[in-house]
Order: C-alpha cells, then structure tokens, then sequence
C-alpha cells in the first residue's frame, strides 16, 4: 500500500464533515447521463456501476462497499459516463461537493496517495473484467468471476468461502455478458458437481481448485 493508515483516517474524517444519506436497496445514488451532486464515501453496503447497453441489457461494471469512494473519475477529469450507481442493499454514504474534495485534497496532499491506492484497485478489477470476457466459455468466464469476487468479498466458513455480498444471477450474468438463463444453468451445474453451494440465496464456494481447473 502506498498510503499510510493516518493518512486514509483523516480523509475519511472529512467525508464525515460532508451529508451522511441512508438508502434502501435498490435506489440509484447517482443516475445515469445526471451530473453527480457530489463525491460519495460508502460507509455501510454495496454499490454497483452499471451501463444499460444499445440493447438495453444491464451491463454491470464494478461492485464497490465498504470504504470506497466514487466517482473519482467525475472528480478529476469532469467526465461522466452514462453510469448509474445502485444500490445492491441499504446503505451508507457520505457526501461531499466536488469543489470542496478538491480544495480538501489541494490543502492535504499527504492523503492523495490514498486515493491513488483506490484508483489502482478499481483499475486492476476493471482488467480483470477485461480479461474474465476474453475466455470463450460461460462456464469459464463464471469460474473466472467466482474466484474474482471470493478475493474481495469472501469469508472462509467451515472450509468453504462464503461470499459476503448480494449479489444476484443476474448481475453475474450481466458482468460476464451471458444470459440470465445460461448463467443461472452453469451456476446449476458447478452446484450439482460440489464446486459451489447456492443454499439460502448465498453462493459459497465449497472447491475452489477445481474452478481454477477451468482455467
């Protein structure tokens, strides 16, 4: 890590000077094609950043929780995609005007590195997607996100790792641009095999090895 942990404590600080937001799941934090109100600190939940294709599929792009901060991009360049940030279940946000975060950042440059940390990650996850779609089967590009998602959001339980998210078929079909149907029937199939358990909505990964087989 570049950023020292004084550093990321003082930046979060004043994300807490800024306007404290409950959602419930399911509501848009920022919509797609508006201008976003603010920077936004997420203390409690998940987030997901998702486009709608020319289609008009969901095309999920980044799942972030606790501790992330977005859209950094908007914040610096002034770009803002069509975008839109919902949430995956009741959340948590800070928020703080753009012109302040910046004035804050110019006035406290030892917490920049902090939020080069954060941009690095969201750009080695954005990669991963790049390359979990280069594989040419459903069935590897499932195995391929699994293992993705156990390193950032699972929980080791009784020798299988649960995944602390909720995250639904239709979101791993759509980060992996496959049909709900034929994501739902791999998941199916890694269940039946023993690779992964579906039971009570959460996805626990009971063989890891064996994923990582496909690749």
């Amino acid at each position: 890590m570049l950023a020292d942990k004084s550093a990321h404590e003082q930046l979060i600080s004043f994300f807490h000077t800024g306007t404290k937001l409950n959602y419930k799941k399911g509501e848009s934090i920022v919509h797609a094609g508006d201008e976003p109100r603010g920077i936004y600190y997420i203390t409690e939940g998940f987030v997901k950043a998702y486009a709608i294709t020319k289609y008009g599929e969901e095309n999920t792009l980044i799942v972030r929780q606790h501790d992330d901060i977005f859209p950094l991009i908007w914040a610096f360049t002034g770009l803002h995609r069509d975008i839109t940030y919902e949430t995956m279940s009741d959340a948590i946000v800070w928020r703080v005007a753009k012109s302040e975060f910046l004035e804050y950042l110019k006035k406290n440059e030892h917490v920049v590195p902090v939020l080069l940390d954060m941009a690095i990650e969201a750009y080695r996850l954005h990669s991963e997607r790049v390359m979990n779609l280069e594989y040419r089967s459903v069935r590897e590009r499932i195995a391929s996100f699994l293992l993705t998602h156990a390193d950032r959001f699972g929980e080791k339980v009784n020798g299988t790792i649960i995944l602390r998210v909720p995250i639904r078929r239709s979101d791993i079909a759509s980060s992996i641009n496959a049909s709900r149907e034929t994501a739902s029937r791999e998941l199916t199939a890694f269940a039946r095999h023993g690779y992964i358990s579906l039971d009570k909505g959460d996805i626990a990964i009971c063989e890891p090895e064996k994923l990582r087989e496909l690749l």
